[in-house]
């Protein structure tokens, strides 16, 4: 047996998970949330993730049952991610691993979501969307790599609902996406936005300034909106269009992946997929194709250490190591770098 530890801190989620052939033993995990209004700036999320690590750690190995000396292998998320949060837990890692004396293994953040949601969901070889703050892509497996078929040429998904969310002034707790998604459920009318798919990319910034003149219109435009009535538009309704556009185009270039690679397999995977209204677009198109959907909860889906441990054990396990000069960060860390050593299929 394989225990293995991960370490994860690459946004405003610090958490360390510890894992056994497969078996979650512990998922701990703290949040950095700001006013509403604010987003999380680099340096005050390191200090939060600093203050926060070690109770973290502790309560991670009480809650596991396993001591220092049964771990086998330290796991930490060397990137994609900020730069500082990142430096943070990789010194940490690096740390136990030295005084405990075992070896370390850094994990690619989006292959930690991949391996996570395959382990809980038991999805053989879907086409993955990968959908968080800093991420938007459209992943399938082929030759030893996780390939990107799509992706976002802008902003991340997860950073433009945030965004509109500091917009309006919704509350970050426990997220700004998870709050939209409760306003747009109240919503009804729906405003016609932008859809920016470009081949089997996507764009979100242009509406998001698009939609930002409709949440805080200026100067003439102001004048204008007092003018009319029917060109008043609701928080909720906002929320509500925001997302149905998104989500749309997301599932049309998902679906075509799907239909290049012949997959009949779909797994949400990232922070934004825990969004029900997501999951329940996306189950319509796979019922449409004959296909399945898979997707985890807030407890595998949020940024958690349990999906670096995971990751790191199928790394380890199929022979993967890790020289101490290379246990650095990489704020850019693509996912199709890695060479996927523990898939045969």
């Amino acid at each position: 047996m394989v225990i293995a530890i991960g370490f994860e801190g690459s946004a405003n989620k610090i958490g360390v998970g510890i894992v056994r052939d497969g078996e979650v033993l512990a998922n701990v995990r703290e949040t950095y949330i700001t006013p509403p209004g604010e987003g999380f700036l680099p340096k005050e999320t390191a200090q939060h993730h600093r203050s926060k690590i070690h109770d973290i750690l502790k309560r991670a190995l009480e809650a596991s049952g396993v001591s220092p000396g049964d771990i086998d292998v330290v796991c930490y998320t060397k990137g994609p991610g900020m730069a500082p949060p990142l430096l943070a837990v990789a010194i940490v890692a690096r740390t136990v691993a030295q005084i405990w004396n075992k070896p370390i293994l850094g994990v690619n953040h989006c292959i930690g979501h991949i391996e996570m949601g395959r382990l809980i969901t038991k999805a053989q070889n879907p086409t993955v969307l990968y959908v968080s703050g800093g991420n938007t892509q459209v992943i399938s497996y082929a030759c030893k790599r996780y390939r990107i078929f799509g992706e976002t040429i802008d902003i991340a998904i997860g950073n433009c609902l945030d965004r509109f969310a500091r917009i309006i002034k919704l509350s970050n707790d426990p997220s700004p996406g998870y709050n939209i998604e409760q306003l747009a459920k109240k919503g009804s009318k729906y405003l016609a936005l932008p859809y920016s798919v470009k081949g089997m990319d996507v764009s979100f910034s242009g509406i998001l300034s698009f939609i930002e003149q409709k949440a805080r219109p200026k100067g003439k435009q102001q004048k204008k909106k007092a003018e009319k009535d029917d060109a008043r538009w609701s928080d909720e309704d906002l929320c509500f269009s925001l997302q149905e556009t998104l989500f749309a185009m997301l599932i049309e270039t998902t679906e075509r992946a799907m239909a290049h690679c012949g997959s009949n397999e779909v797994l949400i995977v990232g922070g934004v997929g825990c969004n029900e209204r997501l999951q329940q677009m996306m189950g319509i198109m796979c019922e449409e194709r004959g296909a399945k959907l898979f997707a985890t909860d807030e407890r595998f889906c949020i940024d958690n250490g349990v999906m670096i441990a995971h990751a790191g054990w199928e790394m380890f396990r199929s022979g993967t190591r890790m020289k101490w000069d290379e246990a650095t960060i990489t704020q850019r860390y693509r996912t199709d770098e890695v060479e996927v050593t523990w898939r045969d299929d």
